[in-house]
């Protein structure tokens, strides 16, 4: 393809986006299911007028769904409700670390078992496949901060914690194919790579969080004397943390999740001390500005505001990330290893690990068996992929890997964008009657 079909491909497809926007909310079909189509079509699948290899492409394929990882979870960082209590955040906190362990465990089994990968494949296609991701799931997380809704707090917080959590077994699953240095007995990867990079990055993103807090509501001020570029700031914010996440050996992933909640946190804390309650500041306009405000109508906050900007990245990156998803696609992926492996995850893994993580939760039963289906795999799992093959994975595994990887993601996009908003709609319909009686 050229360089004009290139911007004539995408602007099609943006325009499309843009002006039926209406339209896709009322039709059965998620905008990424329509930018899989057009890859696609264009791949090697249908017309083989482009195609991307994910190998030969994976520095750049890694660089770029990095940044639309980052992005996604600093919007749902920002997104989850506070204060912040145990009881609300145990059931997501569960998943994102016993479910995602089950699943790992779970999908290693099949890779020895069924597969026949050696251990250190298995493991590491258990930390690629097991986490859900932030970038295509937003039809089942929360829409906009202040959510109180259980399902979409449970799915977005596990969202943004599990594409931390599942750096660890990736870790390992290196280090048992001789990639990675995890020392005798994995004492190593226990003390570093679990111990020390997860709490580290905790504490970076919680700690450069509240200190932009604090530092954008006191040159701001209630009165606005001061102006802010929110949008540079959230940006700003999700780089210095990741960088220095990175800079120390912590989960980078992890502390820009973390930061997006310490940054509400710390605001909302102040707005509570100003006299503002919570609910004016979510229902403040987030484009607004010192000369639209009204006489009493609280002043916009960093996090709100830039939480605009990042769904605009966001949608543009899943449109760039799906497109390029379709264009590596060939028929040859779709074999009965592939498609078994994507049957296993979606309708055994997931829901087997999601009732042991929610076990002894206060989850109420339907939300344990949504929850259970909508494990949706995406572009963290295809970034856990390109940053292993980036570290020496051998060319006939990398490319077995990236060939099941690739399959259980489409057919994820494609299963479960078809299934969310039907059941979503009968779930929140049954809600509501239930509430009315």
């Amino acid at each position: 393809m050229t360089t004009a079909h290139w911007f004539l491909l995408i602007g099609i497809l943006m325009l499309a986006r843009g002006l039926t926007s209406t339209l896709l909310q009322r039709s059965p079909f998620t905008s990424a299911i329509i930018y899989l189509g057009a890859g696609l079509i264009v791949g090697p699948s249908v017309l083989n007028i482009f195609y991307f290899d994910p190998l030969e492409q994976s520095a750049l394929l890694e660089v770029l769904t990095e940044i639309a990882v980052l992005i996604s979870l600093f919007s749902a960082g920002v997104k989850m409700p506070v204060p912040i209590m145990l009881r609300r955040w145990r059931a997501p906190i569960m998943l994102a670390w016993v479910s995602m362990t089950v699943t790992v465990a779970m999908i290693a089994a099949f890779g020895w078992l069924v597969l026949g990968l050696p251990l250190g494949a298995c493991i590491l296609l258990g930390g690629i496949l097991a986490p859900t991701d932030p970038v295509l799931a937003t039809d089942v997380q929360s829409r906009h901060p202040g959510d109180k809704d259980e399902l979409r707090f449970n799915l977005t917080c596990e969202a943004g914690m599990n594409d931390g959590t599942a750096f660890p077994f990736v870790m390992l699953g290196l280090g048992l194919l001789g990639l990675h240095e995890i020392g005798d007995h994995g004492m190593r990867w226990v003390l570093v790579d679990v111990l020390w990079a997860t709490i580290a990055a905790i504490v970076v993103g919680a700690a450069g969080g509240a200190a932009m807090a604090h530092l954008g509501w006191r040159l701001r001020g209630q009165q606005m004397k001061h102006e802010v570029l929110d949008d540079l700031v959230g940006l700003g914010l999700i780089a210095v943390v990741y960088g220095f996440c990175l800079l120390i050996h912590a989960w980078g992933f992890l502390g820009v999740f973390f930061a997006g909640v310490a940054l509400r946190h710390g605001e909302l804390r102040l707005a509570s001390t100003a006299g503002i309650a919570p609910e004016q500041i979510d229902s403040t306009p987030a484009h607004a500005h010192k000369e639209t405000l009204e006489e009493g109508e609280p002043p916009p906050i960093v996090s709100a505001e830039a939480l605009v900007f990042k769904e605009h990245l966001e949608r543009l990156s899943e449109l760039m990330l799906v497109l390029l998803l379709g264009g590596m696609l060939s028929l040859g992926y779709w074999n009965w290893r592939s498609i078994g492996l994507a049957v296993f995850v979606f309708c055994i893994a997931r829901p087997v690990s999601v009732m042991i993580g929610l076990a002894g939760t206060s989850s109420s039963w339907r939300i344990r068996g949504i929850a259970g289906w909508f494990g949706v795999r995406g572009i963290g799992s295809i970034y856990y992929l390109m940053y292993a093959i980036q570290h020496g994975l051998p060319h006939a595994l990398a490319r077995d890997l990236t060939q099941l990887t690739l399959v259980v993601i489409t057919l994820s996009i494609v299963v479960h964008g078809i299934s969310v908003k039907p059941m979503l709609s009968h779930f929140w319909g049954r809600r509501r009657r239930a509430a009315g009686q």
